[in-house]
């Protein structure tokens, strides 16, 4: 049984328009998105910006609330957990965002910082408090020193690293990793992704790893799910999808990406066009007006996730 699955998940926003916002219309920022994060595993979201990932990691804990479908963890159903239950639910799920410049209370110290979550949740004296966050900033590499100092007097990758500790402070099952090295510099970005692969060694932590970095994305994924306009297109296991993508707009995606070594010849694909607005998507296949290989039943029928290759792919290729 999956730690994390979740069903046919939909959010749609209500937009007002016109004069005095007497026209609405409606944004499905995620749209009938169905997948599995097993214990100790890491799935790896990724897309172009705009495509639902942040909202559909922030739906998991319910920062915001889904329009419809279904979420279970460990068991229990997310979304009929009253304020109690989803209270002892979430000791157990834990996100680190993007941007630890934002994430961190600028006018708390660090040791207040770890704290919060301990003393929030837990019964615990200010001896065992203080031994708690002396071992996280061991486990996560910063100096005890570190406890006594505010966020602005540490570098952007020390300060992903006090987020971290902060979201381990409970011992979780699940991180939420929303971009989690996009805001930090290329020379660090593999300390930090290289130090959440080491946690999840040794804590048997399980993540939902979202990121348009598809580098990072192979390097910590088991199973990687892409998303375009707020509907997974493909996925499948991380090895296959990365060195063998199957539908166009992956190809597209891993074809634009950096390689792993210079000598590596890759196809070149250029897709036409722009994004559409989720405003206003294409009728049928959402991809079919910037797909190079596009036929004429796909402005007209909505390709379901399919098996095949190996993978879930959603394309009417391999109907």
């Amino acid at each position: 049984m999956p730690l994390l699955s979740i069903l046919n998940l939909v959010k749609v926003y209500q937009t007002d328009e016109g004069m005095f916002g007497k026209a609405r219309r409606e944004v499905r920022a995620v749209n009938g998105v169905s997948l599995d994060v097993e214990q100790g595993e890491t799935l790896g979201l990724v897309g172009e910006s705009g495509c639902g990932k942040t909202t559909l990691g922030r739906m998991i804990l319910r920062l915001i609330e889904p329009t419809s479908g279904g979420i279970t963890f460990n068991g229990h159903d997310v979304l009929a957990a009253s304020s109690g239950d989803l209270r002892r639910l979430r000791r157990d799920m834990q996100i680190i965002f993007q941007d630890p410049f934002a994430s961190l209370n600028p006018r708390m110290r660090v040791d207040s910082i770890i704290a919060e979550p301990l003393i929030t949740h837990e019964r615990l004296d200010d001896a065992a408090v203080a031994a708690r966050v002396a071992g996280l900033l061991d486990v996560v590499g910063l100096p005890a020193r570190s406890k006594d100092l505010f966020p602005h007097e540490f570098s952007g990758g020390q300060r992903q690293r006090i987020a971290i500790a902060r979201a381990l402070a409970l011992s979780p099952r699940l991180v939420v990793l929303d971009e989690p090295v996009s805001a930090l510099d290329v020379s660090i970005r593999a300390q930090i992704l290289n130090l959440l692969r080491d946690l999840q060694k040794e804590l048997g932590l399980a993540y939902l790893f979202i990121a348009h970095d598809l580098a990072a994305v192979a390097h910590m994924s088991h199973v990687i799910a892409v998303m375009y306009l707020g509907r997974i297109v493909e996925m499948g296991e991380s090895s296959r999808v990365a060195t063998s993508p199957q539908h166009p707009y992956t190809q597209a995606l891993f074809a634009a990406a950096l390689p792993a070594h210079p000598d590596e010849q890759r196809e070149e694909i250029v897709l036409a066009g722009e994004v559409p607005s989720p405003l206003n998507p294409p009728s049928g296949c959402h991809f079919h007006p910037r797909c190079p290989k596009v036929m004429a039943r796909c402005s007209r029928e909505d390709p379901r996730l399919k098996r095949s290759q190996g993978r879930e792919i959603a394309c009417h290729l391999f109907d």
